[in-house]
């Protein structure tokens, strides 16, 4: 385990496996979630949960707005680079890749979406069950390009990388009563978490073995929500947060539930709870400025299609700041979170 200075942020269990073969590389990685990993997939979907406009990309490659909510790259293309493969992982639904493109990498995800399927029905996004749909016409196309053989070996031992949850309470129970008249926000954490684990058991069914799971962020600190504390304005809503804490600890216990009942699963829980209140709390340590607004237009609100070209406002320099836009880190956030993790997914997963 690397030392407690480079990432005390992470809580990670383990179940080592023995193994006669060994495994020095991952051979792809494969994306799940929501709009913190959604390199594009939305695209191609009638919804307003998308991005594939200016100013969005400003600062990816070629100056391009791919359908990601960040200026530039999101974690998994990061970690991708970081592991040796490419530098961003393509959208499943993005017709300029093939079949060769995503035998090392692909997302299935859906910004927008959430554990509970009907999160994605607020926007008309996929479902995090239709995500796992696209996985297995995946594997179909893997096996015909790779052979059975081989393809089942990249399944195997592929990087899975989950993120996604925030939606469920940002989007969906605290603006529409359905749930809220269903569960309390105790009785809603389990339910979701039950769905997060039911999500597990099928990707596992299907080949599955080691995952990179994340937690949800203080959710009560992204700009959007400091935006609507009507309690104290423009400062962190610490019922939020709290909320995210606890739905954490459950997600971290689910997992130790998990790696016992699925033999030879291996989870690293990604606690970007604790790293990103860090780089919140301490901008300036990690060589930010502005850390309660967004680069976007104000800061304050703007995201999605209020974030367009025509939003007046908008930073010269997002490097400058913790978030793009009122919901998601900026490129060099992510660059940050990314880095720092690496070295516990190398030691858990290589």
């Amino acid at each position: 385990m690397a030392s407690s200075i480079i990432i005390p942020w992470i809580f990670y269990i383990q179940i080592l496996t023995i193994s006669s073969k060994a495994i020095d590389a991952v051979p792809a990685i494969i994306v799940f979630g929501d709009s913190s990993i959604d390199t594009g997939n939305n695209n191609y979907l009638p919804t307003f949960a998308k991005c594939n406009f200016e100013p969005y990309g400003r600062d990816f490659p070629g100056g391009t707005p791919t359908g990601r909510f960040c200026n530039g790259r999101l974690p998994p293309d990061f970690v991708s680079e970081g592991l040796g493969l490419k530098s961003i992982v393509p959208a499943y639904l993005d017709p300029t890749f093939n079949i060769s493109d995503f035998a090392t990498g692909v997302c299935f995800g859906s910004s927008g979406t959430g554990y509970d399927n009907s999160t994605a029905a607020i926007l008309k996004v996929f479902t995090l069950w239709k995500e796992v749909e696209f996985f297995k016409d995946y594997q179909t196309k893997l096996r015909a390009y790779l052979g059975d053989e081989k393809a089942n070996e990249v399944i195997s031992e592929a990087l899975y990388i989950i993120s996604v949850g925030t939606n469920d309470f940002l989007i969906n129970y605290y603006n529409f009563p359905q749930r809220r008249t269903q569960f309390t926000i105790p009785k809603y954490e389990d339910f979701l978490i039950g769905n997060a684990e039911d999500f597990i058991r099928k990707i596992y069914s299907l080949g599955a073995r080691k995952l990179s799971l994340t937690g949800l962020p203080p959710m009560g600190c992204l700009p959007l929500q400091r935006t609507l504390n009507r309690k104290n304005p423009h400062s962190c809503s610490e019922e939020r947060n709290k909320v995210a804490f606890e739905f954490n600890e459950k997600l971290k216990a689910s997992v130790v539930k998990l790696m016992i009942e699925l033999p030879g699963l291996k989870v690293l829980y990604v606690d970007v709870y604790e790293f990103l209140s860090r780089l919140i709390t301490r901008p300036s340590r990690y060589g930010f400025e502005v850390a309660e607004a967004a680069c976007c237009g104000t800061g304050r609100f703007e995201t999605g299609v209020l974030c367009n070209r025509l939003t007046p406002h908008t930073c010269l320099d997002a490097d400058k700041y913790v978030f793009w836009d009122a919901f998601h880190p900026s490129e060099r956030a992510n660059k940050i979170m990314s880095d720092e993790l690496l070295p516990s997914l190398k030691l858990a997963f290589l």
